[in-house]
């Protein structure tokens, strides 16, 4: 029996709460500590403390590398600052995702990417397979641990246990390279997987518990809780943040899941480009639409849904919001039921329940950050008159 992979942090979850671990993607992991609507409250709210070193982290560096990432990548690499991230997909020659990563310039010519654990060792053989000689690749994911601290008083919380220039300045999607936190060295990124505001610290394992024992104490006061993946995917589902494996896939476009915003078809050639512009084109035949259940039930992943007696797509995910309290879904459907206030219907446990098509994102914040949300959904709302889509802007 193969043994699951554990994080730096591992050993510090039963010093708080009662965690509750699972199997995911072979990574043992937290689902809860004090319970999945506790923690959702307190990211909304307050604040709250997420372990997801289990993310990958790839060195990419040498003449070229700039061009070479571009060539993998829907995102305009080039366009990027030292100190800039920028949210992109490695995507199939038929446009299908490979993987959604976050890409960090550190310097011309030196990259970070972050990628999601399920696809690590499928993104390493991707690059590596394709890698220009000249261009070095470091894998650095075992020595690097990486915290995300979120809600409206992540920034009070950050700022009792760094003194790092800049950090309230910090836009979303900017970073500082050589921060501190608790005394560690630590690159401190404002971005995040919520909606709401707040920052991802990357930092060495060997000084990771000593990181999280300081945050712990320094969010008490406001109320931040340490949080687990169930959280973490109720609150990125209510503001409509992709997941790998649900929202995108070897089967599902980045056009299709409504993330347009980020494919630049007018950057220069890239893998994948062709299949994409020649669907955007021609129309995407499927789009990533919100529900809300009429009748009684919750939509769960890969709940069929039907409509004109014929099944039209599928959900991708569901749950009652923790948030508004209300029954919602994202589902792939045919791009024809894909207008808002269409009647659909959602089969549950072998019944046909009433469900309603309704704009998404269902939860918009109101803090500085919005970037991700907004441009996440920017193109994703083609259905709706320009009064209804209520995207923010940065």
């Amino acid at each position: 029996m193969t043994s699951l992979k554990r994080t730096p942090l591992y050993p510090l979850y039963a010093e708080t709460g009662e965690p509750r671990c699972i199997d995911f993607g072979g990574w043992e992991l937290p689902v809860q500590f004090y319970g999945i609507q506790k923690e959702h409250e307190a990211v909304r709210e307050r604040a709250g403390l997420f372990d997801v070193s289990h993310m990958g982290e790839f060195m990419l560096g040498g003449e070229g590398a700039c061009g070479f990432i571009s060539s993998l990548t829907t995102g305009d690499i080039a366009a990027l600052e030292d100190g800039q991230a920028v949210y992109t997909f490695m995507c199939y020659e038929n446009g299908g995702v490979v993987d959604d990563l976050i890409v960090y310039r550190l310097q011309e010519e030196q990259y970070m990417l972050v990628v999601n654990a399920g696809n690590l060792d499928k993104d390493a053989d991707w690059i590596k397979s394709r890698l220009p000689q000249g261009i070095e690749f470091r894998d650095v994911s075992g020595d690097t641990a990486l915290i995300a601290l979120q809600g409206p008083a992540a920034l009070q919380v950050l700022q009792k246990v760094s003194d790092t220039e800049g950090l309230q300045q910090l836009k979303p999607f900017r970073f500082i390279r050589r921060g501190a936190v608790g005394g560690a060295p630590a690159l401190i990124s404002r971005t995040g997987y919520t909606g709401e505001d707040g920052f991802e610290l990357y930092v060495s394992s060997a000084e990771a518990a000593g990181i999280w024992r300081a945050l712990i104490a320094a969010g008490e006061e406001f109320g931040l809780l340490p949080c687990g993946l169930g959280a973490r995917d109720t609150l990125r589902f209510e503001a409509k943040l992709p997941l790998y494996g649900q929202e995108l896939s070897a089967d599902i476009t980045p056009l299709e899941a409504g993330l347009s915003y980020f494919v630049k078809l007018g950057k220069g050639d890239f893998v994948g480009r062709e299949a994409l512009a020649a669907q955007k084109e021609a129309g995407v035949p499927r789009k990533l639409v919100g529900l809300e259940m009429i009748d009684r039930g919750i939509a769960r992943s890969h709940y069929p849904v039907f409509a004109e007696g014929r099944q039209i797509g599928e959900v991708t995910t569901g749950t009652q919001s923790p948030t508004l309290k209300r029954n919602l879904a994202l589902a792939l459907i045919e791009t024809e039921f894909a207008s808002i206030g269409t009647e659909v219907e959602v089969e549950i446990r072998g019944k046909k329940l009433k469900a309603e098509i309704v704009k998404a994102p269902f939860y918009k914040n109101t803090p500085a950050h919005k970037e991700m949300i907004s441009k996440a959904n920017a193109g994703s709302a083609d259905t709706q008159n320009e009064s209804e889509k209520g995207v923010n802007t940065p």
